[in-house]
């Protein structure tokens, strides 16, 4: 089936990439069942899915915003170009209704969660939305869509518990720093053409070579963080486990991409991450839990 003979729902979770929920939601899952051990509640399943819904209302909404802010470029640039809305599959006036519809549904829900996630839900908007707008201004823009998927573990956390605390806070770090590394990643695709339309990415002003590098250093960030928020938590060898598959995927998908050869770019961004993100938190939660 073509993309044009795609029911209305498919063209919508195509726009927003559905599919790449799989980076933070396995770590807003974390937040959420550190914060039932910590609080030493039962587990709230309407809350669960209060949690879930805002998920999903937060990334379609950042998801569709950007693919709306962008359009012109993804227009202008080969690679992107068959997305939805320059392809004409969905108008940009359609995405953007899209955009206003899941903010709204977003800061509902989060009024039946608990006053502080209420009262926080318009930073959170201004964070995952204001992503959109970095890469004309930051090269650091990559950092800027990290900190917007950190939201996801400190966010569940405060959903159940109604407060911050240290542990959750390590788990955004070891996101903000695993999704900075990857999307320097994804980047290198764009590299000329961020150049030549004036967009700024830490591939187009480092180059291929030490932009790779910097991506390193993300990820041994990264992993310093997971091994902290181990540590802080004294958990068994079940989460050690999970550490040492997380890390080893991190390593792995630096294998796959060099400075001279960047064909595996996608097998590197979005499956060796998705594996990292489940298969880590599927350990994490074995312990929580247990």
């Amino acid at each position: 089936m073509s993309v044009v003979e795609q029911s209305s729902i498919g063209k919508y979770l195509s726009l927003i990439k559905f599919s790449h929920t799989i980076f933070a939601m396995p770590f807003a899952m974390i937040g959420f069942f550190l914060g039932v051990k910590q609080s030493a509640t039962g587990i709230n399943w309407i809350l669960f899915v209060l949690v879930v819904l805002c998920m999903v209302f937060a990334r379609s909404a950042a998801m569709a915003f950007n693919r709306y802010i962008d359009r012109k470029f993804d227009e202008a640039n080969p690679r992107t170009a068959i997305r939805e809305i320059p392809a004409g599959i969905i108008s940009a006036n359609a995405a953007l209704f899209f955009v206003i519809t899941n903010c709204l549904l977003f800061i509902i829900t989060t009024w039946f969660i608990n006053p502080v996630c209420f009262f926080l839900s318009p930073i959170a908007l201004a964070v995952v939305l204001g992503y959109s707008y970095t890469k004309r201004f930051t090269a650091l823009c990559h950092l800027i869509l990290g900190v917007g998927l950190s939201l996801a573990p400190i966010g569940a956390y405060i959903a159940v518990t109604g407060h911050f605390a240290v542990l959750p806070v390590l788990y955004s770090l070891t996101v903000l720093f695993w999704v900075g590394g990857f999307d320097i990643i994804y980047a290198l695709q764009d590299e000329e053409f961020d150049r030549s339309q004036g967009l700024h990415s830490l591939p187009a002003a480092l180059g291929t070579t030490n932009a790779l590098r910097l991506s390193s250093l993300f990820h041994l960030l990264s992993a310093a963080a997971v091994i902290s928020a181990g540590l802080l938590a004294t958990f068994g060898m079940i989460y050690w486990t999970g550490v040492v598959v997380f890390i080893a995927l991190l390593v792995y998908q630096h294998s796959l991409v060099k400075p001279n050869d960047i064909s595996k770019v996608n097998l590197a961004f979005a499956t060796t991450n998705g594996i990292a993100s489940v298969v880590f938190s599927i350990f994490v939660l074995i312990e929580l839990l247990k």
